[in-house]
Order: structure tokens, then sequence, then C-alpha cells
């Protein structure tokens, strides 16, 4: 993994899957002139077409093609979940970088092999974006490590959206296939509250909800997880009632100004198909070159209320900053000035190719989350608390 750290030419990214995904990080791409855009996959013509328009360089409908193309050396790969294993080991086969959505894959078996394997073959594998890059999160996590505030003792982090009820492929909606909130959903919450706790999760207890048998899979949880000297609890409903928007200023999770009166947007537009193929059209329709673009960011991104309880203070995030209620005082600390969509994520991209200095969110970590889903599916199960052995901590070796 040697770099130069003097080189500071554009990372020269590959994408593999120009689908929601990829659409939603597009404005970070876009936006950050040490990224660009060399080369993308896809099985749809429509959409290689746009991103040649759009960004030059060659499209693929192969993988392994654009893997072998010399002038990407690193790929972000935005394909289903099921195919993240398979498509980070033809990038770290052919010696690139590379950037995994969330979660790190499905099974805990090929997260193991995907961290493995890019080890092996010396190149970086960052999972992400996750909420867990969010400036305030990063904040909350500074405010923590300066020490004024004591220990952590405490987290609460609950979240209440219309998931579920978005336009959906079938193996969104199949648990076994990585589907359902918890593997696409549950994960911002615990690597946000697993940065916060320090990493190292120890047991979890857990409860899911599946309560509709046209969305059948879980579309609700809640879980309690224990760290060495903290506790948190994750909440989360995807079931379209309860907006908790409406607690963070109406700003939306992707930093989007948010209006009250399209309450119910969701579950109408699902009423109103003709048919189960019109869901899959909903669904191309916000994909790269059809057209749906993400929505416009006025300020950082967000994953709910959190609630980090201290020796000294509580700490309530919000998108713009942290609220701080000490002891005697209670202040406001802004997070740093707003520059685009999901900066710090290409802000860790760039860092780990040119510089050799990768994020917390490595593929170790991303394994070590992913575990936690695992477990919280098990717990729920067995309604008994599920012991963890992948989990990693701030600061150990990646």
């Amino acid at each position: 993994m040697t770099s130069d750290s003097t080189d500071t030419s554009p990372v020269r990214l590959g994408v593999v899957g120009l689908g929601r995904a990829f659409v939603l990080t597009l404005p970070a791409f876009r936006a950050d002139p040490r990224i660009r855009l060399a080369a993308a996959c896809d099985p749809r013509p429509a959409a290689r077409a746009a991103f040649e328009r759009e960004f030059g360089g060659r499209t693929y409908e192969a993988v392994e093609d654009l893997c072998s193309d010399p002038t990407v050396e690193a790929v972000y790969i935005a394909s289903p979940h099921e195919l993240h294993c398979a498509h980070v080991l033809a990038a770290a086969a052919a010696g690139k970088h590379v950037l995994v959505e969330k979660p790190l894959a499905v099974s805990l078996e090929d997260g193991a092999r995907m961290v493995a394997t890019c080890a092996a073959a010396g190149v970086h594998l960052l999972v992400g974006p996750s909420h867990s890059f969010d400036a305030p999160v990063q904040l909350a996590r500074g405010l923590i490590d300066s020490g004024v505030l004591g220990r952590v003792r405490m987290i609460h982090a609950f979240n209440y959206t219309d998931f579920l009820y978005r336009p959906r492929r079938p193996e969104e909606l199949d648990t076994g296939r990585g589907g359902g909130v918890i593997f696409s959903q549950g994960v911002h919450q615990i690597d946000i509250v697993r940065l916060l706790a320090g990493g190292r999760a120890r047991q979890v207890f857990a409860m899911t909800g599946a309560w509709d048998p046209e969305r059948p899979t879980e579309g609700a949880y809640s879980a309690l997880l224990s760290f060495d000297e903290a506790f948190a609890c994750l909440t989360y409903s995807g079931y379209a009632h309860f907006d908790s928007d409406e607690w963070m200023d109406w700003r939306g999770e992707l930093g989007n100004a948010k209006c009250p009166g399209a309450y119910g947007a969701a579950r109408r537009a699902l009423r109103e198909m003709s048919d189960p193929a019109e869901e899959l059209r909903l669904k191309a329709a916000r994909t790269y070159g059809a057209g749906d673009g993400s929505p416009e960011a006025i300020g950082y991104e967000h994953f709910g209320p959190v609630i980090v309880s201290c020796d000294r203070a509580d700490l309530r995030l919000t998108p713009q900053g942290i609220h701080v209620y000490g002891d005697t005082e209670l202040r406001f600390e802004p997070a740093a000035a707003f520059r685009f969509p999901r900066a710090e994520l290409t802000d860790a991209l760039f860092l780990a190719v040119r510089r050799g200095r990768p994020p917390v969110q490595t593929g170790a970590w991303g394994l070590a989350s992913l575990e936690v889903c695992h477990a919280l599916l098990a717990a729920a199960r067995s309604n008994a608390p599920v012991e963890l052995k992948y989990q990693t901590g701030l600061g150990e070796p990646k």
C-alpha cells in the first residue's frame, strides 16, 4: 500500500453499478476535483451512454474488464449487496483499491474473505458511505476524545422513515439476500454507535418486526448493544408512519430541506401501481441516466436523533452541530462549514489512495458492523443475547 505523499493528482475511480447508490454519492464526485470518474460498469446501455457523455472514459458490461482498465486505480462498488463479494475480489485481484457500499457483504464468511483478500493484495478496502462519516458524528467523536466530558456511558439512536415503501427490487425485500432495514439501514446506526462508543461491541440483544406480508422482510427493530463501559439502544422503523425528521427541523437524511406536506407519498405511490412490474420501473427511474437525481443538499446528512450520555454531559447530534448539556451550562458546538454532500467520504478516499491514510471505516470495521447486523437477527430469533467476536476498536490495526 505504498503512496506518494507529494502526489496531488485526482484519484482515477471506476464505478461498478450506476444505480441508486451511485446517484446518491454522485454529487460528491462531481464537486471534488480530487476524484475523477474514469470508467464505469453497468448492464444497462442507457446508463453507460449517459456516463460516457458526462465523464468520458470507457464503460463496460463485465466487472473484470473494468478492473483491468489501466486508467482505473480505485474501484467504487455500488452494485447490489449480494454482488459485493465477487466484485471486491475482482478489484483486489487487479490490484485496485476499493470503496464498497455498505454493508460490506451479506454473509460474514464473504466479508472475512474480502478483508483478507484485499490485505493480501496490498490494496485499501473502505466501506461507505455510511453516516459515521457525517461531520456532526465526527465532531461528537472529537469532543469525546478531548476527555473533558469523561467516558461515554449510554447512547440512544432512533430513526423513523418510509424506507420499506420506497420502490424496491425483489432482493431488497429478501433478508437472505441482504434485504430489509437491518442490512441497508441498521448498519448506519451500528456504525454511528460503534464510532461514538469506541468501536468494540461485546453483546447484542434485539427484537425485530416484520409486519407487512406484502413487504416480507424486517421493517423495524430495537437493539441493545453492550460495550466495555457503555451501552447503546438502537431503534429503527421503516413503516412510513411517524417521520423522525420532524425532530431534526425537517432536514432529510440526505441533508435536503423536507416538506411536511408530502406525508404519505411513499405508501400512496405503491397503492396507485397497476401491476408489480410498475414498482421495478419506478426503481429504475431513480437510477443514473434515467433522470431522477438526488435531492439538493443544503447541509450535512444525518440518521435521526442521537443522544450520547457521558460522565459530565449529554450530547445531542443535529445536522448543524452538537448541543452539549453540561453539569451547569448548555452550549452549542457548530459543525465545520458545509462544503458539499459526502465531502468526508471523498476526503477519506483521497487520503487512503494518495497518502496511505485510511479512515476508521476499513474492511475490518465494516466486517465488525456486519457481524452486529447478523447478531441482531440471531438475537431476535433466539430471544437471547448474542456474543460478538469480529469486533475492532478505534485505533486498532486496520
